[in-house]
């Protein structure tokens, strides 16, 4: 009933009649509250059981075998905001899920028929012996989380987008699996600038020196893993930054954007946003897939990123429904470059179906999501099975990847 919270969960109903029709309901708040809930419709077998792993759901918020359904379908409930990720604040506490059996199938949304069973489950987001440090070295900031035991660990900095802030879930479950990982904030946090204006390469410099000259840390090069914004910054670090020798790149752009990029003398150029094309759909999202601007057009060449420098090696995971921005474009854009230069040091992960935000397993889907820079809904594309199925197929190849050229 508790483990970690990128491990499937084995799910089982014992004591039904034969081919009696039940509800399975799973509910879950955040941090502040909000409650998420998804159903699914099942029928129990000749021996009155069910067995997620291996029957399929004829209804509700997902049809047919799912084991972990329940969990990437929560949404917000009827009565909350729409749009909200059900994404962990602080990653102290396991994230409760209650699963609960009703009788009958009632469609999602609807009252629910009576309760025959129900349980509890605990999603762990740091195992334990997992230390986490908060950082304060010279102009970093964030939280270190060093596995159990002496290491020393292949070290990886871990970086998300525009959205700002700290976010460790995904460092801390890096440490589960033995990395040393340092979730790495930007801006909006602490003393950090409140907006991302500019950005400087040398903090994230400082950041990876920080890390490679660990004592707990593996060398002699660092990691780096990055979403959006982050992964495009992984890029540019790569590229840079010697100590940089392995870059997972999710939903990046092969352009420098938003924020010019400054280091020493050099300025690479953020590509801008257009609003004029932005379009609005009769619910009020907002759909920014051509906004950006074109990083094929010879006016914007100064901010390409000249990955073609990188001594180490790309990890590149794109969802090809990504509505936020053309990543599969972009993606195609970065190999083509490393290619004109004579080099294969990538590997490409695309995947069908797929939105713009492929995070852990079972991490909830999230076709539309609040924009905290722009403050209204925004489209970030997806269909949840496809892309359920990239985020456990993309996490375990993400960890062998670092493991191969981190060790």
């Amino acid at each position: 009933a508790a483990g970690p919270a990128d491990e499937r969960v084995e799910t089982r109903v014992a004591g039904l009649s034969p081919g009696q029709p039940v509800t399975l309901r799973a509910v879950a708040a955040d941090d502040r509250g909000c409650l998420f809930q998804s159903c699914a419709h099942y029928r129990a077998d000749s021996r009155g059981e069910l067995h997620l792993g291996t029957d399929a759901s004829h209804g509700g918020d997902y049809t047919g075998v799912e084991p972990m359904g329940l969990f990437w379908s929560l949404a917000p409930a009827g009565m909350e905001k729409p749009y909200q990720r059900l994404v962990p604040r602080s990653i102290g506490a396991p994230m409760k899920v209650e699963v609960f059996v009703h009788q009958g199938h009632s469609p999602p949304g609807a009252m629910p028929g009576p309760v025959v069973a129900k349980a509890e489950v605990q999603r762990l987001f740091t195992a334990p012996g997992v230390r986490r440090i908060r950082l304060k070295e010279g102009v970093v900031r964030g939280s270190l989380f060093l596995p159990p035991g002496d290491g020393p660990f292949p070290g990886v900095i871990d970086m998300y987008g525009d959205e700002g802030g700290l976010i460790e879930f995904r460092s801390s479950l890096l440490a589960t699996h033995g990395f040393a990982a340092l979730s790495l904030p930007y801006f909006d946090f602490e003393d950090l600038p409140r907006v991302m204006k500019e950005l400087k390469l040398e903090y994230f410099e400082e950041a990876a020196r920080f890390l490679q000259r660990h004592p707990k840390v593996k060398g002699p090069g660092v990691g780096v893993i990055g979403t959006g914004k982050g992964a495009e910054l992984a890029l540019s670090m790569i590229t840079f930054l010697p100590e940089i020798v392995a870059a997972v790149s999710i939903s990046g752009c092969c352009s420098n954007t938003v924020a010019d990029l400054h280091y020493g003398e050099m300025t690479l150029p953020g590509l801008r946003f257009d609003m004029n094309k932005v379009t609005v759909s009769d619910t009020g999202v907002f759909d920014i897939f051509e906004a950006l601007d074109d990083p094929t057009n010879p006016a914007n060449s100064p901010c390409v990123i000249p990955i073609e420098k990188a001594e180490g090696h790309f990890l590149l995971v794109v969802g090809e429904d990504d509505r936020m921005w053309k990543s599969s474009l972009y993606a195609e854009l970065a190999i083509k470059r490393l290619r004109q230069h004579g080099k294969e040091n990538f590997e490409l992960l695309s995947y069908p179906g797929a939105g713009h935000r492929i995070d852990p397993p079972s991490t909830p889907f999230c076709q539309v999501a609040m924009d905290r820079v722009l403050g209204v809904p925004v489209l970030g594309g997806g269909e949840s099975k496809a892309h359920a199925q990239a985020q456990e197929h993309s996490w375990g190849k993400i960890q062998e990847f670092l493991h191969l050229h981190l060790g």
